[in-house]
């Protein structure tokens, strides 16, 4: 699946988990709307229809009074009104309330019409008495019959109503439980698919970022096994990858093995060239005039210098080739130390340079080291050192060190190195531009054997620099080095044996 395609997948599917949702919130409320119109269309009528029927039975009530007090024809007239209106009441109260609370209003009405009808007769004749018996014994107890099934009614309708409240509560506190429930199973749904397609993304990028990390550091044997295995956008590049390491690490072979040959080749006609210089210088080949001798004294030098720098490319060949060995023996620290402390003071009473060397407490008496190979990068640390600081400047030799280490620090006082060139400081024939403070340029090798030798050592080197503030090299090495098997492109040392 193309990585595009997964990524529209994915999108579409978070949007529809939560979309769910919103769905079923909207479908619970729904119900809960369903319940409210009902309550306000049933039981909220009813109320307002039992409160109306009340006051019409009042109504009534008082017009009764009247009618047998006055007993003309605008009371019964009135009286009929009011008992028609209330029986349309009751015929709609019948829809809300009871079926037998609805009859016996409907009979208590037809009852309340044929007594008062009677009672105003009554009143009418001039029989008082008659009138008042009617009242008391057949339209008293007919209003009694009807506010009775009114307060059934009432107290029916107060039940309806609570149980209809409590369930537009319950299905509010379902509406909510559903929402909240369904919307934390699709946000724990789309996390899941935002992981898968973050993981998705982000392991191979990592890979990929950690391969060309591997490249950059001179390793080309670097794999990318789970991104080769897939068909999207990622697996096409994890193939480009592979095909430009594969090149990389044949193009580096093949500089490897042209400056071994090269350099090889090119100490027969160095050591021809410096064998019949010493022969002029020697008078061989007869006297030499003093301009002569100093021409062979310059050509010398050169070739001594043009010997060096073969010597140099030779070992870093060899230890990139996998064929640096070292020669470890036992090494007494203090005598390896005060050799430097003897070697570099002269240079810096000539340089007016201040140089101590400064012990720790913690050093071992003996280290396992190659010391001829440790005094070539200590040497040429140092050197740097001097070369690079000023007169009145400080060098310092700082060694400390614990059971299974020694650390040691080359700290001087001089120009310092640019901070954006400090990455590339031990690449081969790199130089930085600093060189117009040294009386004579380097070759740009001595930083890259150094980290050679130590890496080849098991240990580390690093540098810590401040333009005008000086530079630190600090080298940590084991007391007793590893036997390492150095291999072509790769930078760490491989551990086969520890003596």
């Amino acid at each position: 699946m193309k990585l595009r395609t997964r990524l529209g997948l994915g999108i579409v599917s978070i949007t529809i988990i939560l979309l769910v949702p919103l769905l079923l919130a909207l479908r619970s409320l729904e119900s809960v709307h369903q319940t409210t119109r009902s309550l306000r269309d049933r039981e909220f009528a009813a109320s307002l229809l039992l409160g109306n029927f009340r006051e019409r039975t009042d109504e009534v009530k008082r017009l009764e009074d009247a009618l047998v007090l006055v007993a003309d024809s605008a009371s019964l007239i009135r009286m009929r009104e009011h008992l028609d209106k209330l029986s349309a009441t009751a015929d709609s109260l019948s829809r809300y309330s009871s079926r037998e609370a609805a009859t016996d209003i409907s009979n208590a009405v037809l009852s309340l019409r044929a007594s008062t009808e009677a009672e105003f007769a009554a009143a009418a004749a001039g029989a008082a008495n008659t009138a008042e018996e009617i009242s008391s014994q057949r339209t008293r107890p007919a209003l009694l019959t009807i506010e009775r099934a009114i307060g059934r009614a009432n107290a029916r309708l107060a039940d309806e109503t609570r149980e209809r409240v409590d369930e537009a509560a319950s299905t509010t506190v379902d509406a909510r439980r559903t929402a909240a429930g369904s919307l934390a199973v699709a946000l724990l749904i789309a996390t899941l698919i935002a992981i898968w397609l973050t993981r998705s993304i982000s392991r191979p990028v990592f890979d990929l970022e950690r391969g060309m990390k591997a490249v950059a550091d001179g390793d080309f044997t670097q794999r990318l096994p789970m991104i080769e295995k897939r068909t999207d956008e990622f697996g096409r590049l994890a193939a480009s990858y592979q095909g430009m390491t594969s090149q990389l690490a044949e193009l580096d072979k093949l500089k490897a093995e042209f400056v071994s040959v090269a350099s090889h080749e090119l100490k027969t006609p160095i050591n021809v060239i410096v064998g019949y210089l010493e022969l002029l210088q020697e008078n061989i080949y007869g006297e030499l005039n003093p301009k002569q001798r100093e021409i062979c004294a310059t050509l010398g030098k050169q070739a001594q210098t043009l010997t060096r720098l073969v010597k140099r490319l030779l070992d870093i060949s060899r230890f990139e080739a996998g064929g640096g060995k070292l020669e470890r023996r036992q090494v007494d620290l203090d005598r390896f130390l005060h050799s430097f402390e003897t070697s570099f003071q002269v240079l810096a009473l000539q340089r007016e340079i201040s140089f101590r060397v400064v012990r720790g407490s913690d050093l071992p008496s003996h280290v396992l080291w190659d010391e001829d190979r440790i005094n070539e990068v200590l040497g040429n640390l140092l050197s740097n050192a001097f070369k690079f600081t000023d007169r009145g400047g400080v060098v310092e030799l700082v060694v400390e060190g614990s059971e299974s280490e020694v650390r040691i620090d080359v700290q001087d006082t001089g120009v310092g190195i640019a901070a954006e060139q400090l990455p590339h400081i031990f690449e081969k024939f790199f130089q930085a531009n600093n060189q117009a403070y040294a009386a004579v340029k380097g070759t740009g090798l001595g930083l890259a054997i150094a980290r050679e030798i130590v890496e080849a050592h098991g240990g580390t080197i690093s540098v810590e620099s401040t333009l005008g503030r000086g530079t630190t090299f600090s080298i940590t090495l084991p007391v007793r080095a590893v036997i390492t098997r150095r291999t072509p492109f790769r930078r760490t040392p491989v551990v086969e044996e520890v003596a």
